[in-house]
């Protein structure tokens, strides 16, 4: 059905209904069943898309290919494209069998593309490549046949023609400004950047405004390798909790129990003690104690999900492990933040302080403030975020939940005690334990993404693509 004696199967470009997209005078390309047809920017396919008019498409965006079981012969197949392949509207995954008529828009307001059967004698023929937007075409061709008969396209632009949206590019980008530009992360840096400038002379306002800015940026970074969306309110409730939990009476119960009654008393001079015994201390002291108290906002969630209906059940809670990992660091930023603007920069501050002056002390404050919050990604994030895994990847394998939980626990806090253990140790051995630390962490994501029953829909698996 692909084609016969007079007519044959073409691949026609068409205005999309909304006149989003220029109305371009593209030749129809005659389609053979001998032939794959890549589309997309990259030079190498068939029909190739200009990225300056065309931004959304991505390099390799889709294939038609022969397909004798579907009723025109063709069918579609989207390549992992950034903004999808939709046919009549839909948005299709894999592959999709064509009906003569169907048609292709290659991300949702992008190009668009009939499917169809045309007389080879009205045509004159076919042109086997369809040339890149500005091409000039011949005199007699410069027009082309929209769905409509008889309606014109505009004419092929000059190839140094210049338009309205190239002179002014941000009357055009629309919601790829936001999606793709990363306006939003671009506009909190210029407040905070702000709002450091007005603070300067004011210690305590301009190391929280770094503080938040830096722990922020570290946990976008996650968030982008994660790849789900999950609401902004909930991941700052997880990180507000434990903030709260680190500033209530609950964090005394947790010391007397792993401090008083489990053997994770910390010495206050390390070398008193054998690295072994030290490191036993931390286990109990640093890591169980602190990486279950950081789970208390993952595990409230996935009980809250739980009671809740849809679609606030799904917003809320912890189905799988993304949702895990997502909450788990957020949990760590509110700890870490905590942990260093409230213990460890105002304890080095008033003992610098004392010796050498306010601002000997404000200064060594900024320098000690500035590596930890950086160092979170493979500190208390990195811990957090592998033990919130486990408990998503608990809901994913109910049957052996114990066991899951049990593994994540326990491995969570086996890296926090090393991280604590070698600080007295040696500065290298500590980066090697860091970037151990973030590796399983990566590794945990990966997984994660690999297991996400959410995984089509996965933007952090579109970030490399061609």
């Amino acid at each position: 059905m692909t084609e016969s004696s007079s007519h044959v199967t073409v691949l026609r470009q068409v205005p999309s209904p909304d006149r989003t997209q220029p109305a371009i005078a593209f030749q129809p390309y005659s389609l053979t069943s001998s032939e794959t047809i890549l589309i997309g920017r990259d030079p190498r396919c068939q029909i190739i898309l200009d990225s300056q008019v065309y931004a959304g498409v991505s390099r390799q965006h889709a294939q038609l290919s022969p397909a004798p079981a579907s009723p025109s012969g063709w069918q579609v197949c989207d390549l992992n494209s950034a903004n999808g392949t939709y046919v009549n509207g839909y948005r299709i995954y894999g592959c999709q069998s064509l009906q003569l008529g169907d048609r292709i828009t290659l991300a949702q307001d992008g190009p668009q593309f009939v499917l169809e059967l045309q007389s080879v004698a009205a045509s004159g023929g076919f042109n086997p490549a369809i040339p890149p937007y500005g091409a000039s075409l011949p005199p007699d061709e410069a027009f082309s046949t929209t769905q409509s008969p008889g309606r014109p396209l505009p004419r092929v632009p000059a190839p140094d023609a210049v338009t309205f949206s190239q002179l002014f590019p941000i009357v055009s980008t629309g919601r790829d400004l936001t999606r793709k530009a990363y306006l939003v992360p671009g506009v909190l840096t210029v407040i905070f950047v702000v709002a450091m400038f007005i603070a300067n002379g004011h210690p305590n306002w301009f190391n929280g405004f770094l503080a938040a800015y830096i722990s922020g940026a570290a946990y976008y970074f996650v968030y982008q390798l994660c790849g789900k969306h999950k609401p902004w309110w909930i991941l700052s409730a997880s990180a507000v909790m434990t903030a709260i939990l680190l500033l209530s009476p609950v964090l005394l119960l947790f010391v007397v129990v792993f401090r008083g009654i489990l053997p994770g008393s910390i010495p206050e001079d390390p070398s008193s003690v054998s690295i072994v015994e030290f490191f036993v201390n931390m286990l109990f002291g640093a890591g169980l104690m602190e990486e279950l108290l950081k789970a208390v906002p993952v595990l409230l969630a996935y009980w809250m999900g739980r009671s809740l209906r849809s679609p606030w059940r799904e917003r809320v809670g912890v189905w799988e492990p993304l949702d895990g990992i997502l909450l788990g660091t957020a949990s760590a930023v509110g700890f870490t933040l905590i942990e260093t603007l409230g213990q460890y920069v105002p304890s080095i501050v008033n003992d610098i302080t004392l010796q050498a002056g306010a601002g000997a002390g404000q200064l060594v404050g900024l320098q000690l403030l500035i590596p930890r919050l950086l160092g979170s990604i493979s500190g208390h994030m990195a811990y957090s975020g592998y033990f919130g895994y486990f408990i998503g990847l608990s809901v994913l394998r109910p049957s052996k939940r114990w066991q899951i939980l049990g593994v994540g626990y326990l491995t969570a806090s086996v890296l926090h005690a090393l991280w604590n253990t070698t600080g007295i140790i040696n500065p290298l051995v500590l980066a090697a334990v860091g970037i151990v630390s973030y590796a399983f962490l990566a590794a945990a994501i990966l997984k994660a993404r690999a297991l996400s029953p959410t995984r089509k829909e996965n933007f952090a698996t579109r970030l490399h693509l061609p």
